[in-house]
């Protein structure tokens, strides 16, 4: 069994006492065994972590890996129409082969930045292309295909039955849930209320309960959105959750932007996980979620960046600074949601709304060895004098600060070069997949 031994790091424990010391990590096949200091062990490979942050792998809880090739194709646009004239067309254009790709793409990006675990939306076809993506590349991911079997201007290439949608589904959790050693695990991913009709949705209901699997969908996003569905299903979107028998711990909604106190008490009573994702929230317009209103709730909230065309990239670092700055300003206080609390949303949070709390989430001995070094000895973070290491990993660094990152036991990144995926490859055949799938576009 490999042992792994991170060295003379400033650990950021996000243990039950929040500990942060200058210490060591020992990790032992795919387990962390030993938190503490001066530890001995004839390790396979010793990391001097010295003057870096050592901390858990980021979770990210609303990804879209299938959207990683259309970065860029889809700026200053409404959400609506930035789904139905661009998003929409470009996912029916896929093929398996740009799908690996778009996906491979996007889990390099992730590694990068130290983002150890995903909640993924795929499209609605070509979901094992990103199952072997996660699988190969050694990645951790819970991963959906996109069902969709209703709505107005939806391409034929992305519209549903119904039944097909649910037998494919069912297919891709059979096969894939659990796999890779228990890296990679199902979840349903009806997109919305908007692209779903309530039979589709009570079967989803009904058979992630049977599998007791999680649900992963959007909700209240756009105000456009909201009145569609008020004006098709006479409620709004978390009123209908709750009807439909949805409403619970295992219903994960990204956005919840625009909810009213009705619809922030049934989450916070029923224990629905809201997924922030304040970059994309910004780019489109489509609001300012109430977290801090929602976390004095008791409602668990998790971050992550949503697509790449929403946002346009992937750090973790830049979600966990716009989510403490948009909070900020809309409640004009300076104390409005914390470093601290943004980076227990950022690890925790995600950890507890993909229901691996007690493997995820924190640098604990038995806990899953996810963790990424971050080297903070950069102009833009320092002095370092008398800092808190916290803040500055919410406020001060990025992505490229990372440069280590380790899933699993594994070292997915050393020294800012990926072990599993070549990037120089990947970055080539998305510039070509890319057009390819832009010409299917234009048609």
């Amino acid at each position: 069994m490999t042992h792994i031994l991170i060295k003379n790091g400033t650990v950021v424990t996000m243990n039950p006492g929040r500990e942060v010391f200058a210490g060591d990590v020992l990790i032992e096949g795919d387990h962390i065994k030993k938190v503490g200091t001066g530890i001995q062990d004839q390790a396979d490979e010793v990391i001097d972590a010295s003057g870096q942050i050592v901390i858990p792998g980021l979770i990210q809880t609303h990804i879209h890996l299938t959207q990683t090739l259309f970065r860029g194709l889809a700026d200053d646009m409404e959400l609506l129409d930035w789904l139905k004239k661009r998003i929409w067309p470009l996912e029916a254009a896929h093929s398996y082969e740009t799908n690996a790709i778009s996906a491979q793409l996007g889990i390099a990006e992730l590694i990068m930045g130290g983002t150890s675990t995903i909640l993924d939306m795929g499209t609605v076809h070509h979901t094992d292309a990103i199952c072997e993506a996660v699988r190969d590349s050694g990645y951790r991911a819970f991963v959906g295909k996109c069902m969709m079997d209703h709505g107005s201007e939806v391409p034929e290439g992305l519209m549903e039955d119904a039944g097909d949608s649910l037998r494919e589904s069912e297919r891709l959790l059979k096969k894939w849930h659990g796999e890779a050693g228990g890296r990679i695990r199902y979840a349903f991913a009806p997109r919305f209320v908007v692209s779903c009709t309530e039979e589709l949705l009570l079967r989803v209901r009904d058979m992630a309960k049977d599998y007791d699997v999680m649900v992963h969908s959007h909700a209240s996003e756009n105000r456009g959105e909201i009145a569609l569905v008020k004006q098709e299903r006479g409620l709004r979107n978390i009123l209908y959750f709750e009807k439909l028998g949805m409403a619970s711990e295992k219903l994960l909604l990204a956005h919840c932007i625009w909810l009213d106190d009705e619809e922030m008490r049934i989450i916070a009573d029923t224990g629905i996980r809201v997924l922030h994702c304040p970059s994309s929230n910004m780019k489109l317009a489509s609001g300012i979620a109430k977290v801090p209103e929602l976390l004095e709730m008791g409602v668990n909230l998790s971050l992550a960046a949503d697509g790449a065309p929403c946002n346009n990239n992937l750090d973790m670092f830049c979600e966990m600074r716009h989510a403490a700055l948009l909070q900020k300003v809309r409640l004009l206080s300076p104390t409005a949601l914390p470093a601290h609390q943004v980076f227990e949303m950022a690890t925790l949070g995600g950890a507890k709304a993909l229901g691996m709390a007690d493997e995820l989430g924190s640098i604990e001995s038995g806990k899953k060895a996810d963790i990424a070094i971050v080297d903070l000895r950069k102009p833009h973070a320092t002095p370092s004098c008398n800092r808190d290491p916290v803040s500055m990993l919410v406020y001060s660094a990025t992505a490229s600060d990372v440069q280590t990152t380790i899933i699993n036991g594994n070292i997915l990144m050393r020294d800012r070069k990926l072990t599993t995926i070549d990037l120089e490859n990947v970055i080539v055949d998305a510039d070509k997949l890319c057009a390819e799938i832009l010409g299917r576009y234009l048609g």
